[in-house]
């Protein structure tokens, strides 16, 4: 989807002009249904038969998972995708006739739900991978050894750490190396870097010996639900260059021709001018509340679901801090399928 976004991404901006409003509306449509074509048979090849399988796998692994505030949003976030899986297979089951206008309407009724597959569908594969065994633990003779080993080697500035990631039961599990006498092995670490709780848990001959033996990353939990969706971007505002604005104020020749350049860059609403978006984007916003509840009767967009993300805050950040590794999806607003009471599909 993310290739099918990019390709579509260019042809669109063909049809744009430098502000980027749309000047040709017939090469801009048949962009999106060629979009559309191109994920449906992405989708038919790939998940339309293993679709619930993978959705029964997550719902299995849910069940063994210890219980957290946003379980209940992995479970409806489930049930959403189940729905939008049923709404795409059914359009690929019984397709429109080719170039016609219902292909057109088919076409724009089922794009939201492979957008909204493209967007949390990492979200029930990361659920149901849940299933995975870690390997055996070392012994407690062999955790001390290592341990000490790891401690030495970090103070003496040999521990380079790698990634880090929380398991299902809140633990911080780190990978990193331990170079001693100009070799290098990887070990796993259990708790945070920056206290003194923290032990080796293993070692391995190579981080994919690592991750087949660890436990897995916990999924998302609940996520932004105002942030912007990758696959369904509303059309662009016409915009100026700065550059542009700033010569204009340069080559100006009365106090009104400098008064309207600026008025073009500072103007609020629709075609808000490029001061007030960077204003915009450098306001901090407030965290949504969690976990975020659906109010009685409403009609969501799937991306207004906080799908992911609550996971146990981290500690402070050191420099010696490895990077802790964002979940494979982000979550993004989408404008459709409307969802009843919060969730669902909504009815015709």
């Amino acid at each position: 989807m993310a290739v099918i976004d990019r390709e579509t991404e260019s042809a669109l901006d063909a049809t744009r002009d430098r502000y980027g409003r749309t000047i040709d509306h017939r090469a801009s449509a048949i962009a999106r249904d060629r979009r559309t074509q191109a994920a449906l048979a992405t989708y038919a090849a790939h998940l339309a038969e293993q679709g619930h399988q993978l959705l029964h796998a997550a719902r299995s692994s849910l069940d063994q998972l210890p219980k957290v505030p946003h379980t209940a949003a992995w479970r409806e976030l489930l049930d959403a995708l189940a729905a939008s899986h049923a709404e795409i297979t059914r359009v690929l089951d019984h397709p429109a006739v080719p170039g016609s206008a219902g292909e057109r309407e088919q076409h724009t009724t089922v794009w939201p739900h492979l957008a909204f597959w493209a967007e949390y569908g990492s979200i029930a594969a990361d659920l149901a991978d849940q299933h995975h065994q870690p390997g055996p633990l070392l012994s407690t003779e062999d955790k001390h050894l290592w341990t000490e080993k790891a401690r030495a080697a970090r103070r003496r500035g040999a521990l380079d750490p790698i990634e880090s990631w929380y398991t299902a039961d809140g633990r911080l599990i780190t990978l990193a190396y331990l170079v001693q006498d100009d070799t290098s092995t990887v070990i796993a670490l259990a708790g945070d870097l920056d206290t003194a709780g923290w032990e080796v848990i293993g070692h391995y001959e190579h981080e994919s010996a690592a991750g087949h033996a660890l436990p897995r990353a916990v999924p998302p939990g609940v996520l932004r639900p105002d942030a912007a969706s990758r696959f369904n971007r509303p059309e662009p505002s016409p915009e100026r260059p700065v550059q542009e604005l700033l010569q204009e104020v340069i080559e100006a020749r009365t106090a009104g021709e400098v008064s309207e350049a600026l008025l073009i860059a500072a103007q609020q609403g629709y075609e808000a001018g490029p001061l007030v978006r960077l204003e915009r984007l450098s306001i901090p916003r407030p965290a949504s509340p969690m976990p975020w509840t659906p109010s009685e009767g409403s009609n969501s967009a799937p991306g207004s679901m906080p799908w992911a993300g609550n996971l146990p805050s981290s500690p402070a950040r050191s420099t010696t801090r490895p990077r802790i590794s964002p979940p494979r999806s982000a979550c993004c607003r989408h404008t459709a399928p409307r969802y009843h009471r919060g969730y669902g599909p909504a009815p015709p």
